[in-house]
């Protein structure tokens, strides 16, 4: 595409993340670098016969959701545990009794909060020797400087909600516990100092860590509650799986063939996944500490977090290495001298490629023939070094035999001019290979 026809591009808000906030099941939990179900829908449009479609980097589930919401069968893999748990919670069926005892499960919950039956114990300590009879206790998760998160006051209702939940959900009510559990990650978002308008989740000053005079921290569980049973009255007529496996070994994950690829991997662009999901990680058991997360982004493609950043300092390409002339010329100009970082940041690159070059090699085994792929992915910076991801998915694309290939920009990304996002299409044909 030329400069001029780039250069007509907007950002388009409704292209982002920004987009599903209140549209049903997409708007439950958000993460920044979601891509929008707008894109998905426009895509997906134009197939009338019902499809296996398959969005090898999860996330959120927005293809999987779209797909089953447009009679297709929409299969996920992601290497996050969470993200899987949240998936398979979204595209789920809920019947109208499951969702009136959720409703009757929401109000016994908040109740038993007001009436302060859970108990919080700061990390490290024990509980009180005398509390009510029935009374659970639960302490604040292992997370560092967790004051800078949560005010006192929030940590407590937090600490005893999430009790409650538990003790009221029994093992018979398994949709109703997950129904009340997003409803609850969005509260503990909403009742913290993190903030949200930048590319990445931040902090607010430290001096607004606390909560607005009066708020009432039940109505606000109640309120996501409401939102979140809003989006579970609302099935998707076809049907949707999501199964926790490595995109680079897709073949071990998925059993048969799929018609469409329509998905968004993590960008080369050092954003990691793993920080926005923290807080709903630790708090919901998945998380224990902070190695684990950084152990999570390291087998995750893109991952920068804790140890898996420190990894790349002696990470070396493999013997025979993705050879792309594109490629190795960004690499040296990154990895150059005068650049602090650039060793560092020139491994990060290289290492990626590597994974999605990786990741392409396992779908060509899981793809039908007259298969087409659509990628949404974004071209990268670094030390003003421009990385076309684009031109490097399509190089791969063409190594495999893959026909038709193209690369679209459909969005502006932000306020630096080169920076633009991509679907990168392609069909799939073993004739051409």
């Amino acid at each position: 595409m030329s400069a001029v026809t780039r250069g007509t591009l907007r950002q388009r808000a409704d292209y982002t993340h920004k987009f599903n906030a209140k549209t049903g099941r997409h708007g439950w939990l958000r993460l920044t670098p979601a891509y929008s179900v707008k894109i998905v829908d426009e895509l997906m449009g134009k197939y009338r016969k019902p499809l296996r479609v398959l969005d090898p980097f999860c996330g959120t589930a927005t293809t999987a959701l779209s797909a089953a919401c447009h009679g297709h069968t929409g299969v996920a893999t992601d290497i996050n545990p969470f993200l899987v748990w949240l998936g398979r919670a979204k595209i789920a069926q809920y019947t109208e009794a499951t969702i009136a005892s959720t409703r009757k499960l929401c109000g016994r919950v908040i109740e038993a909060v007001k009436r302060e039956a859970v108990e919080s114990a700061p990390p490290g300590t024990r509980p009180p020797a005398r509390r009510p009879p029935g009374a659970r206790t639960t302490s604040t998760p292992p997370i560092h400087n967790i004051e800078r998160w949560w005010s006192p006051a929030a940590l407590d209702f937090l600490c005893r909600l999430r009790a409650t939940i538990e003790a009221e959900c029994g093992e018979d009510s398994p949709s109703e516990r997950n129904l009340l559990l997003v409803a609850f990650c969005r509260t503990l978002i909403e009742l913290s100092n993190a903030a949200f308008d930048h590319q990445s989740m931040s902090f607010r000053d430290h001096r607004q860590l606390h909560l607005p005079l009066g708020i009432d921290m039940g109505q606000v569980f109640e309120e996501n509650a409401q939102f979140v049973m809003g989006g579970a009255a609302e099935n998707p007529t076809g049907a949707g799986h999501v199964v926790l496996g490595d995109s680079r070994k897709l073949q071990e994950a998925l059993v048969g063939p799929c018609d469409l690829v329509i998905t968004s991997p993590p960008y080369a662009n050092r954003m990691s996944y793993i920080r926005e999901l923290r807080p709903y990680m630790y708090w919901l058991g998945f998380l224990e500490n902070g190695r684990d997360a950084g152990e999570m982004d390291w087998v995750a493609i893109g991952g920068t977090w804790g140890v898996a950043t420190s990894r790349l300092i002696d990470w070396e390409r493999p013997a025979e290495p993705l050879r792309n002339a594109l490629l190795d010329d960004a690499l040296d100009r990154i990895a150059h001298h005068d650049n602090r970082s650039g060793k560092i940041l020139a491994n990060y690159v290289a290492k990626y490629f590597e994974d999605m070059w990786t990741h392409f090699n396992s779908l060509v085994a899981v793809l039908n023939e007259g298969s087409e792929v659509h990628y949404i992915v974004g071209n990268s910076t670094f030390y003003g070094v421009l990385l076309p991801v684009e031109k490097l998915y399509a190089a791969m694309l063409d190594r495999l035999g893959f026909e038709r290939i193209r690369c679209r920009a459909i969005r502006k990304r932000n306020s630096k001019k080169e920076l633009f996002e991509f679907d990168v299409s392609a069909r799939w044909t073993r004739r051409s290979r």
